[in-house]
C-alpha cells in the first residue's frame, strides 16, 4: 500500500516532484521564517515545542522511586539517587540530542518533520522499492501510537499541576480532579476560536518556567555541587544496574518519563527550523531540566531521615513557602501550554494524513487570516477532549497515569530509528559500515525503554495500545478501501480519449463550464458518464480535473496547474497541492486563465460523484471491514466542503460500487 494508491478524494502523485525540489518554495519562504530573527523563533520553540518534556520534572523523578506493579521501590539513598540521575542525563544527551537534535532533524522535507513528512520523504525514493509497504504500515502506526499519546498527555500534565495546589492549601485535595476536568473542558472548549493570540504568550511563560525550574534546582545544587559530576558519571547508571537488576530495568519505564516529548522537536520542526530547535534545547532547556532534577536528587539526600517522605513529591516540595503559589500557577499554565502543543499537533497531523489519504475527509476550519498552519478540526477536538476526560476520570491521580504513559512515546521513537535508517541507507546512501554502528546504538536505548515499558501493559500501559491498534484499524482500513474501491472503478473505466470522439455528435451543447471531478487522472468520472446518459447534455467547456498531493509539504503556485487539450471544449487538468496545503479549488482557478480562458464561478458547474459502497465477500478485504470502510465513507466530508466549493455551483451524481 502506497501512498499513491491511497484513499482521499485527492490523490498523491509520488514520483511527480520535480528533481531536487526544483519549483518548490523554499522552506523560510513558506514558513515565513525568513522574516523571522533567529531570538523570536528561538523563544517561539520554547513555547510550543519544549512544553511536554518541560513538564516532565513535575513527575518524571518522583515516579522512579515509586513502587510498581508489586515490585518494591528503590530507596532513596546516594547510590540510587545518582544512579537516576546518570539515567535521566544520558537518556537526554542519547535521546534528545543525539538522535532526534543532531541525527533525525537533519532528515527533513522540504523542511517539515513527523512520521508522516518522513514517509512521504522516503516514499519519493525510488531506491529500496520493496521495503516501502513495511515502512508505510510502520509510520501509519507511529500515527496512531501520537493520537493515543495526545490523549494521555492533557490528563498526566494537568492533573500532575492540579495536585501542586495542595502544597498551597490542603482543602484544595478533595478538588484536584474537579479542577483537572474543569480546566481541561476549558482548554478544549476554546479551541474553535484560534490560539494566534494565546500563543504569543507561550514563549515568554515558558521562558519564565524553565528560569524557574533552573533557579529552584540551582537553590540544592550550589549546596552539594559535586551532584553535578556524579549526575554526569554513566558508570553510577551501570552500578545502578549492577545493584537492583531488575528493579532497575523496571525503573527505566519512569526514566523514560523524562524525555516524553522528544519526538515533538522533530514533528514541529517544519514551524520553527532546526537550527532554533537545537540552539533553545542546547543552551536553556536541557540545562533547566536538568539542574531541577539535580535539584530534586540534592533536595532528597539532604533530608536525611525525611528523605522518604521527600521523594514523595520532590518538585513542590522544593519550592520555598514564600514563592510557592505563584510557581504552582506558573507550573500550572506550563501544563496547558504543553497540552495545547498537543492538542495542536493532532491537528496538524490529521491534516496530513488526510491529504496523503490515510484518513477520510473531515471538516477543517482556519482560525487565523494570517496562518495558515493554525487550523481546528471539530472531529478531533471532541473526540479528544472525551477520551481525556475519560482518562482523568479512570485513573484519578498522575501517578496512577504514569502506567499507561511512555509505551506510546517509546513505541512512536523506535519506529523513527526504523525510517531513520531507510533514510540512512536509501536516500543518504551511507555505507553500512557507517550506517549500522548509529542505528545499532539507537535501537538498543530504544528497545530497552520500550520493553521497560511493556511491563505496564497489564496495568494501564494497555490504554494507548488499544487506542493506537483501533485507529490503525481505521487507518489502514480507509487506505484499503478506497484503493480496492479506486481499483473496481477503473475496471470498467472508458479512456477519455474515445468518449471525446463518441460524445461530440451524441449530446446537445450549452453554454457555460461543467468541471467534473475525478479522483484518478486516467478514465472517464462516472459523473460525467452519468450527465451524458441521463441528461444528455454538455457545457461548452468541459474539464475533468484530478487533485494530486505530492510528496513534498508544499508546490509553487506556478507549478500548481497542469492541463491537456483533448479538442471538442474538452479538457483534462491537474491541480498539484503539497500534503500541508488547502485543497482550495475555486482558488486555484481564479488565478488561472488555461483551458479556453479565465474562469467565472457564477458560470461554472462543479459535478461530482458519490460512490455508494456494497459490501460483498469478494477477496480484496474481510467483510467486517468492508463494513467498516462503508461506514467511514458515509461520514466523511463531502468534497464540495473539503475542496471549498461554492455551495450553489454544486451537482452531486450518485452510483454504487462493489469491492
Amino acid at each position: 500500500m502506497r501512498p499513491e494508491d491511497s484513499p482521499s478524494a485527492p490523490t498523491t502523485g509520488a514520483g511527480s516532484v520535480a528533481p531536487n525540489g526544483e519549483g518548490h518554495p523554499s522552506h523560510a519562504t513558506v514558513h515565513g521564517h525568513g522574516r523571522r530573527s533567529p531570538v523570536a523563533l528561538a523563544v517561539g520553540a520554547i513555547g510550543v515545542v519544549f512544553g511536554d518534556i518541560g513538564t516532565s520534572p513535575l513527575y518524571a523523578f518522583r515516579e522512579t522511586f515509586a513502587s510498581h506493579h508489586g515490585v518494591p521501590g528503590i530507596q532513596a539513598d546516594p547510590v540510587h539517587i545518582y544512579g537516576v540521575l546518570s539515567l535521566v542525563f544520558w537518556s537526554m544527551m542519547m535521546v534528545v540530542t543525539f538522535k532526534y537534535v543532531l541525527t533525525i532533524m537533519r532528515a527533513d522535507n522540504k523542511g517539515e518533520g513527523g512520521s508522516l513528512a518522513l514517509l512521504a520523504l522516503i516514499n519519493r525514493s525510488r531506491a529500496q522499492r520493496r521495503w516501502t509497504g513495511p515502512l508505510i504500515l510502520l509510520g501509519v502506526f507511529a500515527t496512531a501510537l501520537f493520537y493515543g499519546d495526545s490523549m494521555i498527555t492533557p490528563a498526566m500534565s494537568v492533573l500532575s499541576a492540579t495536585e501542586g495546589l495542595r502544597y498551597v492549601h490542603p482543602g484544595f485535595a478533595d478538588w484536584i480532579v474537579p479542577l483537572a476536568i474543569a480546566i481541561l473542558f476549558a482548554l478544549f472548549a476554546i479551541q474553535s476560536r484560534g490560539t494566534e493570540r494565546v500563543g504569543k504568550l507561550f514563549g515568554p511563560i515558558m521562558l519564565a518556567y524553565f528560569v524557574t525550574l533552573a533557579g529552584l534546582g540551582l537553590m540544592y545544587v550550589v549546596e552539594m555541587p559535586l551532584i553535578i559530576l556524579e549526575t554526569i558519571n554513566p558508570l553510577n547508571a551501570l552500578n545502578f544496574f549492577f545493584i537492583d537488576g531488575f528493579r532497575a530495568f523496571i525503573a527505566m519505564g519512569s526514566v523514560v518519563l523524562a524525555v516524553t516529548g522528544a519526538e515533538a522537536l522533530y514533528a514541529d520542526m517544519g514551524h520553527f527550523g532546526r537550527k532554533p530547535i537545537g540552539v533553545s534545547w542546547l543552551t536553556l532547556v536541557l540545562p533547566s531540566l536538568m539542574l531541577n532534577y539535580m535539584g530534586q536528587g540534592a533536595l532528597v539526600l539532604s533530608s536525611g531521615a525525611g528523605a522518604a517522605e521527600i521523594i514523595r513529591d520532590p518538585f513542590f516540595l522544593m519550592i520555598p513557602d514564600l514563592i510557592r503559589i505563584p510557581v504552582v500557577f506558573l507550573a500550572l499554565a506550563a501544563t496547558i501550554i504543553a497540552s495545547q502543543a498537543v492538542i495542536t499537533g493532532a491537528f496538524s497531523l490529521t491534516q496530513q494524513a488526510i491529504q496523503l489519504g490515510f484518513i477520510p475527509r473531515m471538516q477543517i476550519k482556519h482560525t487565523s487570516a494570517s496562518a495558515a498552519g493554525q487550523i481546528y478540526i471539530p472531529v478531533v477536538n471532541w473526540g479528544l477532549m472525551v477520551m481525556v476526560l475519560l482518562l482523568v476520570l479512570f485513573f484519578q491521580s498522575s501517578s496512577n497515569l504514569a502506567a499507561a504513559y511512555g509505551i506510546a512515546v517509546t513505541g512512536a521513537m523506535f519506529i523513527d530509528t526504523i525510517l531513520l535508517a531507510a533514510v540512512l541507507l536509501t536516500l543518504w546512501r551511507w555505507p553500512v559500515w557507517k550506517a549500522a554502528p548509529l542505528i545499532a546504538i539507537f535501537i538498543v536505548v530504544d528497545m530497552a525503554y520500550f520493553g521497560a515499558n511493556l511491563i505496564k501493559v497489564p496495568y494501564g500501559g494497555w490504554v494507548p495500545l488499544v487506542i493506537g491498534l483501533i485507529i490503525f484499524t481505521l487507518l489502514t482500513t480507509w487506505a484499503r478501501g478506497r484503493s480496492l474501491m479506486r481499483a473496481s472503478m477503473a475496471e470498467g473505466a472508458l479512456p477519455i480519449e474515445i468518449f471525446v470522439k463518441s460524445a461530440k455528435n451524441s449530446a446537445a451543447r450549452v453554454p457555460g463550464t461543467a468541471i467534473f471531478m475525478a479522483s484518478s487522472p486516467n478514465g472517464v468520472p462516472s459523473a460525467l458518464l452519468h450527465n451524458i446518459k441521463h441528461n444528455k447534455v454538455l457545457h461548452r467547456r468541459v474539464i475533468v480535473l484530478t487533485v494530486l498531493i505530492e510528496d513534498v509539504p508544499y508546490v509553487m503556485t506556478q507549478k500548481r496547474v497542469e492541463f491537456t487539450d483533448m479538442g471538442e471544449g474538452f479538457y483534462r487538468m491537474k491541480l498539484r497541492y503539497g500534503f500541508l496545503e488547502d485543497t482550495d479549488i475555486p482558488a486555484a482557478l481564479r488565478d488561472s486563465d488555461m483551458c479556453g480562458g479565465a474562469f467565472d464561478m457564477m458560470d461554472t458547474s462543479f459535478f461530482l460523484s458519490r460512490q455508494t459502497l456494497l459490501a460483498s465477500k469478494a477477496p480484496g478485504m474481510a467483510l467486517w471491514r468492508e463494513k467498516l470502510f462503508a461506514w467511514m465513507l458515509r461520514n466523511a466530508a463531502t468534497a464540495m466542503e473539503f475542496f471549498k466549493l461554492p455551495t450553489n455551483r454544486v451537482v452531486e451524481l450518485g452510483s454504487q460500487v462493489e469491492i
